[in-house]
């Protein structure tokens, strides 16, 4: 029973690291992502914020994980809540996402208008 519980130690603890690099690297994600949408270079958060451009690169790709007070001033910086940078419940794998695309065109590939509008949006996204 004790060799059990030291085993569940260890994957718990193998858990938890893999799920802390998961978390950073994803907000990571999520602040570059909306620091593009925004228009930032890393250079110009990285002043906003006030954390050298390299500490900010790291954030961005998952290695440092971010203060409380520097994740303030990056939700303030960026226009964002915490509540957006946190959600997780929206994501899917690429399959997932895929399928989901194939399976909305097909409910409305009976409806031009709205179809072209789907197009319009997929296309742009491809061609930047």
């Amino acid at each position: 029973m004790n060799l059990c519980i030291k085993n569940n130690k260890k994957n718990d603890v193998r858990f938890q690291k893999t799920y802390q690099m998961s978390i950073k690297k994803e907000l990571g994600e999520k602040i570059k992502r909306l620091r593009k949408k925004r228009g930032l270079t890393q250079e110009q958060l990285a002043e906003m914020i006030n954390v050298a451009p390299r500490t900010l690169s790291g954030i961005e790709i998952g290695e440092n994980f971010v203060t409380a007070d520097t994740l303030d001033k990056i939700i303030s910086s960026l226009n964002t809540t915490s509540e957006e940078l946190f959600a997780t419940n929206h994501l899917k794998t690429t399959d997932e996402m895929l399928a989901d695309i194939i399976k909305i065109a097909k409910t409305i590939k009976d409806d031009r208008e709205k179809l072209e509008v789907l197009y319009r949006i997929v296309t742009s996204y491809v061609h930047e």
